[in-house]
C-alpha cells in the first residue's frame, strides 16, 4: 500500500512555500478563474463512460467462492468482494439497481485485449507482469497471513499467540509465511521447512507438523477443499510486505483513476477494515493477539 505519512521536512517545505507566495505582490493582470475555465470533474458521479450508458458493469468468476461471495450470487451484496464491489459503485455514483454482474473467467480478465466489464474483483494479485496487460486500481485487500490446522490436532483450540508457544509449526521455505512463525507467533521450537505448501500441507495431515502458516485465500480454500476436518486458527498482524489485491480495468481505461479514487476513500474512512472484519474475520478467520 502506498504510505499516506508525509515527511516532516516536507511539510515545512510546503509552509515555507505558503508563506513567500502570501507575501509576494499579486499580478494585478491576473483575474478570477471562469467557470469556463475550471477543469471538469473527471468522475462525474453516475456518469462515467461506462460499457453500459447509466450502468455499471462488474465482472466476476463463476463460481464465486467464500467467504468472498455468498451462495455465489455476487449480485446479493454479501461476502468481502461483493460488498467491497457494491461500495465502490455507491462512491462512483452507481447505486445498487445501476450494478449489472458478468461472468468472467480469472484469466480472461486479465488476458490483454477489451473488455465487457468496467471493473473485475476476483483475488486479483497487483503484480508488474499483468499491469503489461491490464490497469489496476489502488489495493482493496492485503492479504494476510493465517494459521491453520486440523480438528485433531493438539493446538485445535488456540486462540491467542500465547496458545501457539509451545506448537510444531512450518511454511514453506522463503516466504511471507515463515517470516511470519519467526518474527510474529515466535515458537519455542524452530519452525519446519518446506519446499511447497502441498509438501506443508502433507506434514499437517501426517502429524509432523501441529499447525502451517499460509496466506488467508490459500487457508480458506485448503481447509474447505483440501484437508479432512481443516480448521483456520486465525490470522496474523502483518509481516514483511504484502501480496495486495486490486480490482482490474482495461488497460488505460479511463475509469482507472476514478476507481482508484473510490478505493482510496474506502480506505481512509475506514469502510475497507469494517468490511474486512465483518466478511472474513467474524467469518471463520478472527485475529490471533
Amino acid at each position: 500500500m502506498v504510505s499516506r505519512f508525509t515527511p516532516l521536512f516536507l511539510g515545512g517545505a510546503v509552509l515555507a512555500l505558503a508563506t513567500v507566495t502570501a507575501c509576494s505582490p499579486v499580478d494585478d493582470t491576473t483575474g478570477t478563474a471562469s467557470p469556463a475555465s475550471a477543469a471538469a470533474d473527471p468522475c462525474p458521479s453516475g456518469s462515467l463512460g461506462t460499457v453500459a450508458a447509466g450502468k455499471l458493469t462488474i465482472g466476476t468468476d463463476n463460481p464465486a467462492y467464500e467467504p468472498w461471495f455468498k451462495e455465489n450470487k455476487p449480485a446479493n451484496g454479501k461476502g468481502f468482494e461483493s460488498a467491497v464491489a457494491y461500495q465502490v459503485a455507491e462512491r462512483l455514483g452507481y447505486p445498487k439497481d445501476k450494478v449489472v454482474w458478468t461472468s468472467v473467467t480469472f484469466n480472461n480478465a486479465i488476458a490483454p485485449g477489451p473488455k465487457a466489464f468496467d471493473f473485475d474483483i476476483n483475488q486479483f494479485s497487483i503484480t508488474d507482469e499483468r499491469k503489461q496487460a491490464v490497469d489496476f486500481s489502488s489495493p482493496y485487500y492485503l492479504v494476510r497471513q493465517t494459521v491453520i490446522t486440523t480438528k485433531k490436532s493438539r493446538i485445535a483450540g488456540a486462540k491467542s499467540l500465547a496458545d501457539l508457544a509451545g506448537a510444531k509449526l512450518g511454511a514453506q521455505v522463503g516466504t511471507t509465511s515463515y517470516q511470519a512463525i519467526t518474527d510474529i507467533i515466535k515458537p519455542a521450537g524452530k519452525p519446519s521447512v518446506f519446499n511447497s505448501n502441498d509438501d506443508a500441507k502433507a506434514a499437517l495431515e501426517n502429524g509432523t507438523v501441529d499447525g502451517i502458516v499460509v496466506d488467508l485465500p490459500t487457508a480458506f480454500y485448503m481447509t474447505s477443499a483440501e484437508l479432512d476436518n481443516g480448521v483456520i486458527l486465525g490470522q496474523l498482524p502483518q509481516v514483511g510486505v504484502p501480496e495486495q489485491f486490486g480490482l482490474v480495468l482495461d488497460k488505460g481505461s479511463k475509469l482507472t483513476g476514478c476507481v482508484s479514487r473510490a478505493v482510496d476513500q474506502l480506505r481512509q474512512d475506514g469502510t475497507l477494515a469494517v468490511l474486512e472484519k465483518t466478511w472474513l474475520s467474524d467469518a471463520g478467520a478472527p485475529e490471533l493477539k
